[in-house]
């Protein structure tokens, strides 16, 4: 039996703490796109998260919203997206996430969207504007499909921490600070703690992102979460670099990777 998009999910976080890096498909083409995704792949990416880009994308910062901007001006479509991911999974194995908003997956029809994903690879999906308590919009259909449905857990979340962790699946995304996506200098969230809740609820792996941009964030990060997820200081070299970007970002997972290799939990503090 295949096994579903969960299953893929959490396998890729048994070899230690995973790295998950955020690319926006189309920018600066899918070509460009396309070699990112083997790069980093080749230097130690567990997980790849590809944006679909969306008009107005609420959740992120000036670094995300410029990629977007770049994306649909480039006249990319989710049709297209589809067709490169289905390329794509001919060489590229580990399990690959949609980042994108309710309105897209919405617009396009949502039982034909997730069945499209469950065709071409997709393991899971994330919608950060979709609240926990209305995913039942789409919890239904990513079940019949088996792509998980990957919720979020913000600083703010406090009492329902314990509630999303208990119907989490692939991995929990854990939304390091407040505010929108962008590099940060300093992570000053309680993390610890909201960990020890998940973990008291939940088996599925827990992942931070948003704000973390050096190696010595992502060393801090896996030392308190199973995996550490990052983009906008990957989008900042694409942007810079456009389609030389390749080897820079290459080289960026690497050195995120390396800094996070066999760092033990800090379970044990709790």
């Amino acid at each position: 039996m295949n096994k579903t998009g969960a299953q893929q999910i959490k396998e890729a976080f048994l070899n230690g703490k995973a790295f998950i890096p955020f690319l926006t498909c189309g920018d600066p083409d899918l070509e460009t796109t396309g070699k990112l995704v083997k790069a980093a792949v080749e230097n130690g990416a567990d997980i790849i998260e590809l944006g679909i880009p969306f008009s107005d994308p609420t959740a992120e910062g000036p670094v995300i919203q410029g990629a977007n901007l770049r994306a649909l001006q480039g006249g990319v479509t989710t049709d297209e997206i589809f067709e490169f991911v289905r390329e794509l999974r001919k060489e590229v194995t580990v399990p690959l996430v949609f980042m994108t908003y309710a309105n897209v997956v919405f617009s396009y029809g949502a039982e034909e969207f997730i069945s499209t994903c469950q065709e071409i690879g997709i393991d899971g999906m994330i919608l950060p504007d979709l609240p926990f308590e209305e995913k039942e919009e789409f919890a239904p259909i990513c079940k019949k499909y088996g792509v998980a449905l990957i919720s979020m857990i913000a600083p703010t979340s406090d009492k329902r921490i314990a509630m999303i962790a208990r119907e989490a699946e692939g991995f929990l995304y854990l939304v390091s600070s407040l505010g929108v996506t962008g590099t940060r200098s300093e992570i000053t969230t309680d993390l610890a703690s909201i960990v020890k809740v998940v973990r008291e609820n939940t088996d599925v792996p827990c992942a931070i992102g948003f704000g973390i941009s050096t190696p010595e964030q992502a060393e801090k990060m896996a030392k308190i979460a199973d995996g550490v997820i990052v983009g906008s200081a990957i989008i900042k070299r694409i942007a810079e670099y456009g389609k030389d970007s390749v080897k820079y970002v290459g080289e960026f997972v690497r050195s995120m990777k390396r800094s996070m290799k066999n760092k033990k939990s800090v379970d044990n503090f709790f």
